[in-house]
């Protein structure tokens, strides 16, 4: 009897049984098709999305980039004009003492004139942050000095200290333009 019941569910499967039961089981199917197609447009989407703000970004970057290479180059070129027009004054007086008639004019004045020129042009140039270094009877700074020669000193204290200055050495801000070019004493007691 037990076999008799396996037959008959088995011919109920074949019949309009089986094919419900194969609409049931086709149905997940396509459903589950349906369903990674939507994820895969999803996905798409989503990447497209993400692409998209990139690109943005990007170009917001790079728009930024160039803004500010722009903005500094145009504070630079203030910087520069502000320098040059506070050196202006300086300039005009060379400028006079390049048209002075020398039949008139005696070398004395013409000395002292280029002396009170130098002084107004380091007044203007010390005033925007530049410093003198000039360092006669300091220590010798390799920072801050170039040693061209060195002369003998006339006691242990003197040794490595600085007896001349060749040419004159530039700070501006703190920031080293040019080192003092000096003649450095030095001790072979």
């Amino acid at each position: 009897m037990v076999e008799q019941h396996d037959v008959d569910d088995d011919l109920e499967m074949t019949g309009a049984g089986a094919a419900d039961a194969a609409a049931d089981a086709d149905a997940p199917a396509v459903d589950g098709a349906r369903s990674e197609k939507n994820a895969g447009t999803e996905l798409a989407q989503k990447l497209a999305e993400q692409h998209d703000k990139y690109l943005r970004l990007a170009a917001e970057y790079d728009n930024f980039r160039k803004r500010s290479n722009r903005e500094r180059q145009e504070a630079q070129a203030r910087g520069q004009a502000d320098l040059l027009k506070s050196m202006l004054d300086a300039l005009d007086d060379i400028g006079r003492f390049a048209h002075v008639d020398p039949a008139t004019t005696n070398a004395e004045t013409v000395v002292e004139g280029v002396a009170m020129v130098e002084k107004k042009l380091q007044k203007t140039l010390g005033s925007l942050g530049m410093e003198v270094v000039n360092p006669v009877g300091e220590p010798f700074d390799p920072a801050l000095h170039e040693a061209v020669m060195t002369e003998p000193a006339s006691s242990p204290e003197d040794d490595h200290m600085v007896a001349r200055v060749f040419q004159l050495g530039y700070l501006f801000n703190g920031q080293l333009l040019r080192p003092a070019r000096v003649v450095v004493k030095q001790w072979n007691g």
